[in-house]
């Protein structure tokens, strides 16, 4: 696993017996993203993935629409006083003749799950940010059984969670219910990001035919990202926020939360949800 997970002795107290024992924790560690150079933005993430995670983060904040869009990201050697490679400091370089907008503090502030701006600026900063609207050709249709489905198929991908039960994970799914990739992360937007790095990186973007299902709540931020990737379909094994709901009625995002079992909750978007018409006209 190198450093996505590390070791810590613990003391364990079962039933009153005590004992000493290493414990696997996850990793988390600065990464710093810089931009042609420039000094950007500074995450705690699970080491790996970091180049995907970096991509992803310049999805999300409108600077990368394609893979012609990237030049290339690299570590940045000398990071430290002592000129060493910490690989936490990457440098995303984009392609010639891409427009930087102006990337501003107040700007950054709307992306943390911490959200300082008003409900109404974070909505029009996604609006004239977004570059595919979601738009379906031919519609994408998913059942309820489909959806329910999709939370034991997460679980039993996240190889690092079972090892530490310290993760979150976000995965895509096809509208047929192919896992097409899956990412864990300390940070539930890391993981996602991850995600939508990998498909800028392999031409994949827009994600206009998929799923994204993320392990906790569905905070305004993830429904952003998922915005701003195309991608149709937001679901959640917990609550939406009530400005992940504004975001997703505005932008036509269908937004899930809630999903456990067989049951669930649309909160928007839920023309999308192909319900049996016995089901629909109750």
């Amino acid at each position: 696993m190198g450093r996505v997970t590390e070791r810590r002795k613990v003391l364990r107290i079962r039933d009153g017996a005590v004992s000493s024992r290493p414990d696997t924790l996850v990793a988390e560690e600065p990464l710093e993203i810089r931009l042609n150079g420039k000094p950007l933005a500074i995450t705690m993430r699970t080491p790996g993935d970091d180049f995907a995670l970096a991509a992803g983060f310049l999805v999300s904040e409108g600077v990368l629409g394609g893979q012609q869009d990237l030049r290339n990201i690299v570590y940045c050697a000398g990071a430290t006083a002592d000129g060493s490679n910490t690989y936490n400091v990457v440098d995303v370089q984009t392609a010639p003749g891409v427009a930087i907008p102006d990337i501003t503090l107040e700007r950054n502030v709307y992306t943390t799950s911490s959200c300082g701006l008003c409900g109404k600026a974070s909505l029009d900063a996604v609006r004239t940010t977004a570059r595919w609207p979601i738009a379906d050709t031919p519609p994408v249709r998913v059942t309820p059984e489909l959806l329910a489905s999709l939370p034991d198929r997460l679980r039993a991908a996240q190889r690092v969670f079972d090892r530490t039960g310290g993760l979150h994970a976000a995965a895509l799914f096809s509208e047929d219910g192919e896992l097409l990739d899956v990412r864990e992360d300390v940070g539930r937007h890391n993981a996602v990001d991850k995600l939508v790095g990998r498909a800028l990186q392999n031409g994949e973007l827009p994600l206009s035919r998929t799923v994204l299902l993320v392990s906790g709540r569905a905070s305004f931020e993830l429904a952003q990202k998922a915005v701003m990737a195309g991608i149709p379909v937001l679901a959640a094994v917990s609550a939406p926020s009530s400005l992940a709901v504004d975001l997703a009625a505005e932008t036509g995002l269908t937004l899930v939360g809630f999903l456990r079992g067989a049951s669930m909750n649309v909160y928007a978007g839920e023309d999308r949800i192909a319900l049996r018409a016995a089901a629909a006209q109750g």
